[in-house]
């Protein structure tokens, strides 16, 4: 069983999932949950950086459009999406976490994706 280090999608409330105007995308991931799951793959190691791109879609279209990128960890990775340019509708939001490991001279990266769905009304 995988364990989930993140990333988490962080909304001031679990209900918001409509947007309007400039929104401000936010992701954390659990450090030590990392360091658990990589002592089970084998990969044991320190965190020497992370970083997070954003994407989104229209719902039902198959190409993601890249909205940002953030290597702020202190902040949860914030990337600001002006939604003003979209059609109104529904939306799916792509955070895509890499992190990087290193122990003595062997660095790898994991990844891990979130989804989540929003609708946009303008």
């Amino acid at each position: 069983m995988a364990i989930d280090w993140g990333p988490h999608f962080i909304v001031p409330s679990e209900t918001l999932k409509t947007f309007s105007g400039r929104v401000l995308l936010r992701e954390t991931f659990d450090e030590e949950l990392l360091k658990n799951e990589l002592a089970t793959l084998g990969l044991p190691g320190d965190c020497m950086s992370a970083t997070n791109p954003w994407y989104c879609r229209k719902k039902g279209t198959e190409t993601w459009i890249k909205i940002g990128e953030s290597s702020d960890k202190k902040e949860n990775f914030p990337v600001s999406w002006d939604t003003t340019k979209l059609e109104n509708g529904e939306y799916e939001v792509l955070g895509f976490m890499h992190v990087w490991i290193g122990k003595g001279d062997r660095e790898v990266a994991v990844a891990r994706e979130n989804t989540v769905e929003v609708v946009v009304e303008n």
